[in-house]
């Protein structure tokens, strides 16, 4: 399928969110800069970024129900926090409908979370979903630059700022999160 046709798809999953239509435009873009930057397929990177939230406007009754029905692996805390859950859907629905390989659906499934031994389209999905040029909270142009300097650094940094903001907010923290963290310490000394 083109990506004018996955366009197409997008909008569908989306039904009418432009702000999250124009947020996976701006993440299939960024995924397409990094990947020329790290030597990753840029086409790969650009279906990956484009689909990443297709499911994000999914209700958490109707996500918690998909991934029984399709049997998709979740935690507890993924069940308490049912939002997390819209990037293994869309993960899922991208390999059956749309014939992504599993390295890309592991992209989409994890760019929430992120998770240990991330490969380089999974770093580059993950951080651009963070960075695309029509994010605006205070620190995104340190973390934006960074990204193009160091995707590792800026994968730990990006990890470090969402679990503190969560923290901060007093929201559950889910545990691949954390793992991923860990991972990346002691695997990479900075």
């Amino acid at each position: 399928m083109e990506l004018d046709e996955l366009k197409i798809e997008l909008k569908k999953y989306l039904k009418d969110d432009e702000r999250r239509y124009v947020h996976s435009i701006g993440v299939m873009e960024m995924s397409e800069k990094l990947a020329l930057k790290y030597g990753e397929d840029p086409e790969r990177c650009k279906r990956a970024g484009l689909m990443h939230d297709m499911a994000k406007v999914m209700s958490n009754k109707d996500k918690l129900k998909y991934v029984e029905e399709n049997n998709i692996e979740v935690t507890e805390t993924e069940k308490i926090v049912p939002g997390i859950l819209h990037g293994k859907i869309a993960a899922d629905l991208c390999k059956k409908n749309y014939k992504f390989d599993d390295e890309m659906c592991s992209a989409i499934a994890y760019h929430t979370t992120g998770k240990p031994g991330m490969t380089m389209l999974e770093k580059i999905i993950y951080v651009a979903d963070t960075v695309e040029e029509n994010r605006n909270y205070r620190s995104v142009n340190y973390y934006r630059d960074l990204a193009f300097k160091d995707i590792d650094q800026a994968l730990l940094e990006i990890i470090n700022f969402v679990i503190s903001d969560n923290i901060k907010k007093d929201k559950v923290i889910i545990e691949k999160s954390i793992e991923t963290r860990n991972f990346i310490l002691i695997n990479h000394s900075k």
